[in-house]
């Protein structure tokens, strides 16, 4: 329970406004990695960082991905989203990515498709350095925070990305998840189910290029093969992996939020799509009674190393 009560520290994501160059400082409490800056594309972004745990067999893996809006943030926020020790002592070794930033988005259409992709990639590099990293690569689960967590429940409910004829053999790995236990998600990048569940949003617009919600709002129609791709709802499916998702505060659907951008109202509205299609989806916040899972570390731990 102690952990459930700490999510109030953990939502308190950096504004979108900070400074996107702040210091690569993991907390004190983080190991050194056993791989750091390991390039797994062309850009200077496109980093990570990896915990392998001790094992004389394959292990499960966490794979983070850090908030601040897909317009700030870095790797080094890991400690936010996945409590890397315990995992580790867990027998789970970790990687914590940096991907491109909007302002890096360049020729990409929308913007959002460059961070999402680069996780994607990110995660097919991991699978493609199993043998070498001791990797049970059908058992990595993501974690994340704000629009860390839109991207992983995009991975974990986004079709499968590989290319089996694909000449490069990373481009050949899965980029589907076997779960994932995420913090303050963004479950929908659809502005009008955005305004229907909670009136007062104004998140997402910046995905798609546009420059406020009400210009996100007016181009809804137009965009919508946009945001059927990319949106982590619209790409629920039966055969999605499970998911937890974590929030500060209990739904209240229809009523404006203090925190639109991180409002369960997006965790309530998730669960009952993942129910109607058959995937397992647990929602966690203050007002649940004696929740299972007091954290998405425990969460990962209960998942990956299931016998």
């Amino acid at each position: 329970m102690k952990s459930l009560l700490c999510l109030s520290l953990l939502l308190a994501l950096p504004s979108m406004a900070q400074k996107a160059t702040e210091p690569e400082v993991y907390d004190n409490s983080i190991p050194e990695p056993t791989y750091t800056e390991v390039k797994y594309g062309e850009h200077e972004r496109h980093v990570m960082d990896v915990w392998l745990a001790k094992s004389d067999k394959p292990t499960p893996m966490v794979f983070v991905i850090h908030g601040g809006g897909w317009m700030a943030g870095s790797k080094a926020r890991m400690s936010r989203f996945a409590d890397a020790p315990k995992l580790l002592k867990q027998g789970i070794s970790v990687v914590a990515i940096n991907y491109r930033l909007m302002r890096h988005a360049g020729g990409v259409v929308p913007p959002v498709k460059a961070p999402l992709h680069d996780a994607a990639r990110a995660l097919q590099f991991v699978r493609s350095r199993a043998t070498e990293w001791n990797i049970d690569k059908e058992r990595i689960g993501a974690a994340g925070g704000s629009a860390g967590a839109c991207s992983s429940l995009w991975l974990a409910f986004h079709n499968d990305m590989a290319d089996p004829r694909s000449e490069d053999p990373v481009a050949r790995e899965s980029s589907r998840l076997f779960c994932a236990a995420v913090i303050g998600a963004q479950t929908t990048l659809d502005p009008k189910q955005m305004v229907d569940w909670t009136p007062n949003s104004k998140y997402g617009g910046h995905a798609f290029g546009k420059k406020d919600f009400k210009e996100f709002l007016e181009s809804r129609d137009e965009i919508m093969p946009w945001i059927k791709e990319f949106s982590p709802y619209h790409s629920v499916s039966k055969d999605d992996p499970p998911v937890a998702l974590f929030y500060k505060t209990p739904p209240n659907i229809g009523k404006p939020e203090r925190d639109p951008i991180h409002t369960s109202n997006f965790g309530l509205k998730l669960q009952e799509h993942c129910k109607a299609k058959g995937v397992a989806c647990v929602l966690i916040h203050h007002g649940v009674e004696n929740p299972k899972f007091s954290s998405p570390t425990d969460y990962l731990i209960s998942k990956l190393n299931a016998k």
